[in-house]
């Protein structure tokens, strides 16, 4: 059960140590407070953990402070969209807002290689009007003897070069608790030119402790991506990980399953999973056209592949798409025979919007039949 408390009802207030004496009285079952500041507004969410069945949902949204109550299922009992939820399905960060019903595209460097293809891929991306990108510093490898990434000695010259180009958000993978300090530093260091949104990828899904370091600091949003070789239940239960922690603004990202039965893709593509996790949770969908297809094959009719699966995940409704861009991806360090190239940059982003305006019709055509009165 979650108890929403008034607009601005803070924790020192009589109201608040009212409902605090009332909740300690009650047995079996202990409280968690969450805490969001707004630009207009702070939020106050108390969550009630144990038996919570026998608690009248009216008798606690009479307590002091109490503005309403929403009485929870036992799965994703933070992120998931529950029965009279009207908690918000989208949050801001560094002037970008980030929902279920928006779309941004992160193109970008699967990995960095030097300052200049940086520079080259943030001026491409301010042309065409992106306000957003992915810049690999720390790249986990199946393969020990592979390039991992630049790692902090990089993050200087990506910051201020993001900032350069009106860059707001990077998308950047993490894989220890040592890296979200050093991209602090980095950050305090050259200014705060642009943002960062902490990706965990797929293979650290399950690192639970990673997952309830990053849960604890509320600084940076995360985009958290499904494990490529385990169920979605188990995934989106890892996305609850960061939010019972009390980081909420997470983005939940599809970007394939480890199988056989995707080839000749590198991995079977997942995206009709857009749908069920924004119907499952209030978290916005980002999709990965690049490590899905792992390829640059194209189709008899001219377009990529990597094109036509993101077209799938857009019209399905994605709020988010990762994609790997690079200048000379023949000089890429990293998955380099995936990358698009930077003149295909303006027709890989009208591809996009032609499959979001086909998204934004079939959602109006649903709404005039759902309108429609029955007969019988």
């Amino acid at each position: 059960m979650i108890l929403i408390l008034a607009p601005n009802t803070r924790t020192d207030s009589s109201e608040f140590k009212q409902l605090e004496e009332y909740l300690a009285r009650l047995p079996d079952i202990r409280h968690r407070i969450h805490q969001e500041t707004g630009s207009q507004q702070l939020r106050t969410e108390v969550y009630l953990i144990g038996d919570t069945a026998s608690l009248s949902v009216d008798e606690m949204a009479n307590l002091p402070g109490v503005d309403r109550v929403v009485r929870i299922s036992e799965e994703y009992r933070v992120l998931g969209r529950h029965r009279d939820d009207k908690r918000p399905t989208s949050f801001e960060y560094n002037g970008v807002r980030f929902g279920q019903d928006n779309l941004h595209v992160f193109a970008g460097l699967c990995a960095v290689n030097t300052p200049e293809h940086v520079e080259i891929m943030m001026k491409s991306l301010r042309e065409h009007g992106q306000v957003c990108t992915r810049m690999g510093a720390y790249k986990p490898r199946t393969n020990p003897y592979s390039f991992q990434g630049h790692g902090k000695a990089c993050l200087p010259y990506v910051f201020e070069l993001a900032g350069k180009y009106g860059i707001k958000v990077i998308a950047m993978e993490i894989t220890h608790e040592a890296h979200v300090d050093e991209i602090s530093d980095a950050l305090e260091q050259t200014g705060n030119p642009t943002g960062v949104m902490l990706q965990i990828g797929t293979r650290n899904t399950q690192n639970f402790e990673l997952l309830k370091f990053v849960g604890r600091q509320r600084r940076f949003p995360v985009l958290l991506k499904r494990g490529f070789g385990i169920t979605l239940e188990e995934s989106l239960n890892a996305a609850e990980y960061l939010a019972s922690e009390g980081n909420r603004n997470v983005v939940f990202a599809l970007r394939g399953m480890k199988t056989n039965m995707g080839d000749p893709h590198r991995n079977f593509v997942d995206f009709a999973h857009v749908p069920v996790v924004k119907r499952l949770t209030r978290m916005p969908v980002c999709i990965d056209p690049s490590h899905s297809v792992g390829s640059r094959d194209r189709a008899p009719d001219g377009l990529l592949d990597v094109q036509h699966v993101a077209a799938q995940g857009v019209i399905a409704g994605a709020n988010m798409i990762l994609v790997d861009f690079h200048p000379e991806p023949a000089k890429a360090l990293v998955d380099g025979p995936q990358a698009l190239t930077l003149d295909e940059l303006s027709f890989f982003l009208d591809d996009v919007h032609i499959a979001r305006e086909a998204y934004l019709t079939r959602v109006q055509l649903a709404g005039k039949v759902q309108r429609k009165p029955t007969t019988g």
